[in-house]
């Protein structure tokens, strides 16, 4: 029997720009996307993606909320995921690749320089009607 997981994609927001990373590993590695993991039982969201950010990054996200829900069936890999994005800021700290088998490097962008190959969920929020809503809180 096939599951449906639940993941979480964080917007760590400064200064206009959010944190992105090049994934490693057998799922979408290669393409990029923000920081994120998945919903473990009885968290709520507000604490995966405070957890994945600091176990990720070692940075602290403040003023978590929602910003958007995609559905994302990744055909090539038998996989099916609903990711909840969410959106957060981080007024201080540089980012660390703190795990090394999930990102391979990370850096800083806005919507007009996004990296590429984008990871499919991302492609998925792009074409989403709650992209314009993320849009706005990244730009201040």
């Amino acid at each position: 029997m096939q599951n449906v997981r639940v993941g979480i994609g964080v917007f760590v927001i400064r200064d206009g720009r959010f944190l992105m990373g090049q994934r490693r590993g057998s799922h979408g590695a290669g393409s990029w996307s923000v920081p994120g993991g998945h919903l473990e039982f009885g968290e709520s969201f507000e604490q995966v993606a405070a957890r994945e950010v600091a176990e990720e990054t070692g940075l602290t996200v403040v003023d978590l909320h929602f910003g958007g829900v995609t559905n994302d069936v990744f055909t090539d890999e038998d996989r099916h995921y609903v990711t909840i994005w969410m959106l957060g800021d981080c007024p201080e700290g540089e980012p660390e690749v703190l795990e090394p088998d999930k990102f391979t490097r990370q850096g800083w962008f806005t919507f007009d320089d996004l990296p590429q190959p984008l990871f499919l969920p991302w492609v998925h929020l792009l074409q989403s009607p709650f992209i314009e809503d993320v849009r706005r809180r990244v730009a201040g």
